[in-house]
């Protein structure tokens, strides 16, 4: 089956949805870093991806703890396992690439992790932007470091 792909407009700017018949493979910003190529392959239809328009849509208008649509992420097996650490960063905290590193069982793999963090398919649904230095700083985010913290002071009630 051919990817399905959709634009969605965010108060953060523009994004690309691309979805399969298992889930959800993406959500970038336009024009963010490892943004992908488009493809004539993609099928663009709005319809697929409705769900996850309303999982967005309920994202900023508040609601930060989101029931996720199927993923279909594809990456390395390291990749995965950064990703799935992600997922279980609760709204309103945040974890350092360190205690990334240390959770998945890879305690000296903190460039790795970082590297792994920055190819993160799926914007704010897997919070990549939930990472930060081992300082606290905030430090890289594909989508640029303003949405990066207007994505946190979003889920901490405008306190980042």
């Amino acid at each position: 089956m051919k990817p399905i792909a959709s634009n969605y407009c965010s108060p953060l700017g523009d994004m690309l949805l691309l979805g399969s018949g298992a889930g959800l493979r993406g959500v970038w910003f336009l024009g963010q870093k490892h943004f992908p190529k488009t493809d004539p392959s993609w099928r663009w239809d709005d319809a697929p991806l409705a769900q996850v328009r309303q999982t967005l849509d309920a994202y900023f208008l508040g609601e930060v703890d989101l029931k996720l649509p199927p993923l279909d992420l594809h990456g390395t097996a390291f990749q995965q396992k950064v990703w799935q650490a992600l997922l279980a960063i609760p709204a309103g905290e945040t974890r350092s690439y360190g205690d990334i590193a240390r959770e998945i069982g890879a305690p000296t793999a903190v460039r790795a992790v970082g590297a792994a963090v920055g190819r993160n398919p799926v914007s704010i649904l897997v919070p990549c932007h939930r990472v930060v230095g081992s300082s606290g700083k905030l430090t890289g985010y594909a989508g640029g470091l303003e949405r990066k913290t207007w994505l946190l002071a979003h889920e901490c009630g405008g306190l980042f």
